[in-house]
């Protein structure tokens, strides 16, 4: 694993943040504990961790992880599948609790971890735009203020009292990321949903990045599609089993990272 840059140092713990860095993780770790055998039920499960029959392996999602994230940089994830991508998300986010280490989140965080999270597959795009809105934070009267707004860059007018569960996957997509990307915040995170959707929906979402790059936000976007990296992102950072391979410009990175592919 190679060090950081000088450019990607980290403070010590309890130093205080630069004002334009928005994420801070310092030597983060993830660690889950897994059965090294199937169990094939809870009351099985629960006799035997009582007798002390089953027994653990530790499986390290992320591994002494150091990085930073300024106020209006897009910072891209790749790496092979298993690597911690998605995993790292979700640390950022507070879905999950590091092992050890510590994470710095400065600012209001949109989630846009996986397709369909949030939404309720049998509510109707207008029903499961309100409660997104609920799970993010804003308020009823603010929600409908912007819904309007929301169906219009999603693109889904004349579906939007459709439950969820018709929609194509392209469909969920594009209404998540309208929510998602409809208010300010100072973090946005992105979990390959940009490789999801129509070339209409592309073009959309590209354009509603720079958006957001200009009002300053900070977005983390993980993907396999290396040509959204490329366009959209101006570091990048390459993971490998866990660790943080290396960071830096995302034509340098990402030159590397196809080299080593193949």
């Amino acid at each position: 694993m190679s060090s950081p840059t000088r450019s990607e140092t980290i403070p010590s713990p309890g130093a205080v943040l630069d004002p334009e860095v928005v994420i801070c993780l310092e030597s983060v770790s993830l660690c889950y504990r897994r059965p090294t055998e199937a169990v094939p039920s809870v009351k099985d499960y629960t006799i035997r961790r009582v007798k002390g029959q089953i027994t653990f392996t530790d499986f390290w999602a992320l591994r002494n992880v150091s990085l930073e994230v300024r106020r209006g940089e897009t910072m891209g994830v790749i790496g092979l599948n298993g690597a911690g991508k998605s995993t790292l998300l979700k640390v950022i986010a507070r879905v999950l609790m590091p092992t050890s280490g510590r994470v710095r989140v400065r600012g209001r965080v949109a989630p846009l971890l996986e397709l369909g999270a949030g939404f309720d597959h049998e509510l109707t795009g207008r029903e499961n735009i309100f409660l997104n809105g609920a799970i993010l934070g804003r308020r009823l009267e603010e929600m409908a203020s912007r819904f309007d707004p929301i169906v219009e860059f999603a693109g889904l007018r004349e579906f939007i009292d459709v439950p969820i569960r018709r929609y194509s996957s392209g469909m969920v997509a594009r209404l998540g990321f309208a929510i998602a990307t409809d208010a300010e915040r100072e973090v946005l995170l992105v979990d390959e949903v940009l490789g999801v959707g129509d070339a209409e929906f592309q073009r959309r979402s590209a354009a509603r990045l720079s958006e957001l790059r200009r009002r300053g936000e900070a977005v983390v976007l993980v993907s396999h599609a290396l040509d959204s990296i490329r366009d959209h992102c101006h570091r990048v950072v390459w993971l490998e089993q866990g660790r943080v391979r290396t960071v830096g410009p995302a034509r340098d990175i990402l030159e590397a990272y196809q080299r080593e592919q193949g």
